[in-house]
């Protein structure tokens, strides 16, 4: 029986806005790479995976994969987590996140979590944003579709039985586009 919902962190990019790699950045003390790892556990993801590219180095508390083709956009960042997600038998669902997005809440990750749609988004006063939850089998689908910088969006916009989870009572979803001064 497959129970678990697995975390996954697309953190392989370059951040050429931001000026640099966005996951060994430091942000209130912390790296963002550490603070998504740090998140999507204390929200109940077990495992945790984090797809890392441009810059690459070690993250306590999860399982690292490099993509090599991370030029080609975060598509192929989600292609290569779900991929390896696949061979976890007891992983039913996951709960993806962007390294850039240090508003995300562990509560807004275990509203996620415990969710029991098996396609769900995080909801900012309704708007839609991150993290999402994909259960496993959509997996292939959304492998399908996620190209250059788009992911899961479409897919998840085509359908009428995505659950839109609020979590802007406890999380904020704005992403670093470029450095705090």
């Amino acid at each position: 029986m497959t129970v678990g919902v697995a975390g996954l962190v697309l953190a392989a990019g370059a951040g050429v806005r931001f000026g640099g790699p966005k996951a060994p950045a430091v942000v209130d003390g912390e790296r963002l790479v550490d603070r998504a790892v740090r998140v999507l556990t204390a929200g109940g993801c077990d495992p945790v995976v984090v797809v890392l590219g441009a810059w690459v180095g070690e993250v306590a508390g999860a399982d690292i994969l490099v993509n090599d083709h991370w030029p080609e956009g975060m598509g192929s960042s989600l292609r290569t987590g779900l991929a390896a997600l696949q061979e976890i038998p007891d992983v039913s669902a996951v709960v993806v996140t962007l390294v850039d997005l240090p508003g995300v809440t562990a509560e807004a990750v275990r509203r996620l979590v415990d969710c029991p749609s098996s396609l769900a988004m995080a909801a900012y006063d309704g708007e839609r944003g991150h993290p999402v939850r994909l259960g496993r089998e959509h997996w292939a689908a959304v492998m399908e579709v996620a190209r250059g910088d788009e992911g899961a969006r479409r897919l998840l916009q085509a359908r009428e039985d995505v659950a839109l989870v609020e979590v802007g009572d406890v999380a904020s979803g704005y992403d670093l586009d470029e450095p705090i001064s």
